[in-house]
């Protein structure tokens, strides 16, 4: 009688030998993460340490264990590609007064869902050109009396208005974004004597800065990692001579 050998049991998938391939996508999820704010940076330091470190698919798999993109759990932002808004409580309202004064919020900063503007016998100006959009519906109220309000956004947001000049000007040059899931903002409030004006600004748009923005958190982090690493590998260096 021929005796057969048994067939080798399979390998369970956790003890599956993991590859470079899986090592950066795992990198990838930690990386979006960091992004998110789901992870601070000595976190996400720590667990890219343990992702290169990993020789099997069960030594990458609590990396990510408590991550939306791990296995689809928790909360997903809302909206696609460069705007995924993320949920949570509103940032407050902000307000902008110049009252024979000039105020001005430009630059790099999170739009909160209101903003009050008061310019009287004063000038605000308000660039939304590099700012992030945490949400997607942003209302500024503007009085203007004797005053002059400047409003300068992306091109690839919708612009609307509901205001009005009273012997004043009160001009919004409406847009309709083709995204629908693009922000929209709506300008509301009148002009008494003075000016207000909102306007898209050519050439800036909103995908591009949100892409840029990832892009340099990635890279100071990268070097912030690295940098660890180095001075780590000297201390052991040290130790061992």
């Amino acid at each position: 009688m021929k005796l057969t050998k048994p067939a080798a049991a399979p390998v369970a998938e956790a003890d599956i030998r993991a590859s470079d391939a899986d090592r950066d996508r795992i990198a990838e999820i930690l990386r979006e993460a960091l992004a998110e704010g789901r992870l601070d940076p000595e976190e996400h330091a720590e667990r890219i340490d343990t992702v290169y470190r990993a020789k099997t698919m069960g030594e990458l798999e609590p990396v990510i264990r408590d991550l939306p993109a791990a296995g689809g759990a928790g909360t997903k932002p809302v909206g696609t590609g460069a705007y995924a808004y993320e949920p949570g409580a509103p940032a407050p309202d902000q307000n902008l007064v110049a009252i024979f004064s000039a105020s001005v919020r430009k630059g790099r900063w999170q739009v909160p869902a209101r903003i009050n503007v008061v310019a009287i016998f004063g000038s605000v100006e308000i660039d939304l050109t590099e700012a992030v959009f945490p949400q997607q519906q942003v209302q500024i109220n503007v009085t203007s009396i004797f005053g002059n309000v400047e409003i300068r956004v992306p091109e690839n947001v919708t612009l609307r208005s509901s205001g009005s000049g009273v012997l004043g000007n009160f001009e919004i040059h409406t847009n309709e974004a083709e995204d629908a899931d693009a922000p929209q903002l709506l300008v509301n409030g009148y002009a008494v004597l003075g000016n207000v004006e909102a306007r898209p600004k050519r050439g800036a748009w909103v995908g591009d800065l949100r892409d840029r923005l990832r892009e340099e958190q990635w890279e100071r982090h990268t070097r912030m990692h690295a940098d660890r690493r180095e001075r780590r590998d000297r201390f052991r260096k040290g130790l061992g001579g």
